[in-house]
């Protein structure tokens, strides 16, 4: 059993998601890989990428470096991280071209430090994300005044080849507000953005000690009515850890009628394996958020599916849930399964309201061909299909996979490795996914490719496609 490698400038992060990490046979579908850029990593260039990428309007892509800068940021490292742009070859067989277009500053700055998502983008081109530390707030981490996280946003130049702009859109000013947000923000119709941060908030007490004991929140930041306006948040829901869920995945999902779903990655059920140590109980859950029916009163929360562990049921959901036509939702567990290397789960909705959301696992991973302990959730293709990433693999490095709906009411979901990496130039761990023009799938590998400033490679951004 592998164990996966860990950022340095989130290494407490990762002792909570350090994890001991088969009923479907993968078929091969092999499609190509090709690596559009190779991070080097040094003072030049980032390295770890940090979620997957998006696009603007004129094919460009975007994401973010969790590593960058030898300035005094994350209290535990010296990463403060930056944004890239790759612009997309001019003519056939050129490659891609990268930018810096923001280099975060850390302390002194108050601009945030260690992204810790990935962005998302909206019609104007800005671009939006958190960071895990930084900011004006009190929070202190290992006796170091370490900020408790920020939203911010980039802007594009007013004129062609001038510098984007940073703005910090909301700072956390306690924990009791969120501390150390975490994962991709999503965007309402009326423009404003809802994320979670893995501690804080005003319940729970026996959640990672490091980060004050708080079990995490979902928060929404509105959006001001005037542009250049103050943000304002509220926090939607405070963890209290046990059966209610503890510590937040990013990425929720909002529904047309306004409700909020996510998972958490630790609380519910608090029996055997789950049963991992102080602030690491439960297997974790699947919740959502109801608005209020009188303005003003507290949202209501109802948990739909609490994991059980091993052998027969996932555990430490991460984020990411995709609802399908039929309102069915779907997503990944790091652990659980028979040989405690993850799932894939289907939850159906009751039929009748009041009664429990119905689990089914549609992939369960050995750990072998297949891989394991998939660290980003699901995308849906063009195709309807369903697209994921995992570690493992025969090679060890990772693999893309896909999943195809039955087509019947009795059939079995099939499952294809569709490229298992190399672990060197093509890139070693990889991460998010992003569905694109033409059913590409386009990502980001935590490690591999060229850079030689990394041990084991500085991370890629890659596209595969039949």
């Amino acid at each position: 059993m592998t164990h996966k490698k860990c950022s340095p400038g989130l290494i407490h992060v990762c002792l909570l998601f350090a994890v001991a990490l088969a009923l479907a046979v993968p078929a091969s579908a092999s499609w190509k890989e090709k690596v559009l850029y190779s991070f080097q990593g040094g003072a030049n260039d980032g390295s770890v990428p940090v979620g997957g990428v998006v696009f603007d309007s004129q094919g460009n892509l975007y994401g973010v470096l969790q590593d960058f800068g030898t300035g005094s940021c994350a209290p535990i490292g010296n990463e403060c991280g930056a944004v890239f742009q790759l612009t997309p070859p001019v003519h056939k067989g050129d490659p891609w071209t990268e930018t810096l277009i923001y280099e975060f500053q850390g302390k002194g700055a108050n601009d945030g430090e260690s992204p810790n998502g990935g962005l998302v983008i909206d019609g104007q081109g800005n671009l939006y994300g958190v960071t895990a530390y930084g900011g004006t707030g009190d929070c202190i981490l290992l006796g170091v005044k370490a900020g408790c996280g920020t939203v911010y946003e980039i802007s594009p130049p007013k004129q062609k080849g001038g510098a984007w702009t940073e703005a910090i859109l909301y700072s956390f000013p306690t924990s009791k507000q969120g501390y150390l947000p975490n994962g991709d923000l999503v965007f309402d119709g009326a423009g404003n953005l809802y994320g979670a941060t893995t501690f804080g908030g005003d319940k729970g007490t026996t959640c990672d000690s490091f980060y004050g004991g708080q079990c995490g929140t979902v928060f929404k930041l509105n959006a001001p009515k005037q542009k250049g306006g103050k943000w304002t948040e509220k926090v939607l829901h405070s963890f209290a850890g046990g059966a209610d869920g503890a510590s937040p995945n990013g990425r929720l999902l909002l529904d047309s009628k306004g409700a909020v779903s996510g998972t958490t990655y630790l609380g519910g059920y608090h029996l055997g394996q789950c049963d991992r140590g102080q602030g690491f109980e439960g297997c974790g859950t699947v919740f959502t958020l109801n608005p209020p029916k009188v303005r003003g009163t507290n949202w209501d929360e109802k948990v739909l599916y609490r994991f059980k562990g091993s052998p027969n049921d996932g555990l430490g959901p991460n984020g990411n849930l995709v609802r399908d036509t039929s309102g069915l939702l779907y997503g990944t567990t790091i652990g659980g399964g028979v040989d405690e290397d993850g799932v894939v789960f289907e939850l159906i909705q009751p039929v009748q309201e009041g009664n429990n959301w119905k689990e089914s696992l549609i992939h369960v991973f050995t750990g072998a061909k297949d891989g394991q302990g998939p660290w980003a959730g699901l995308v849906q293709g063009l195709d309807g299909n369903f697209y994921g990433s995992a570690s493992g693999s025969p090679s060890g490095r990772g693999l893309i996979f896909r999943m195809r709906p039955p087509t019947s009411k009795v059939g079995a979901w099939t499952f294809d490795v569709l490229y298992s990496f190399a672990g060197s130039s093509d890139g070693y761990d990889p991460l998010e996914l992003t569905s694109g023009e033409g059913g590409a799938i386009f990502g980001t590998t935590l490690y591999g490719g060229t850079g030689q400033a990394c041990q084991g490679g500085c991370g890629t951004v890659f596209k595969a496609a039949p």
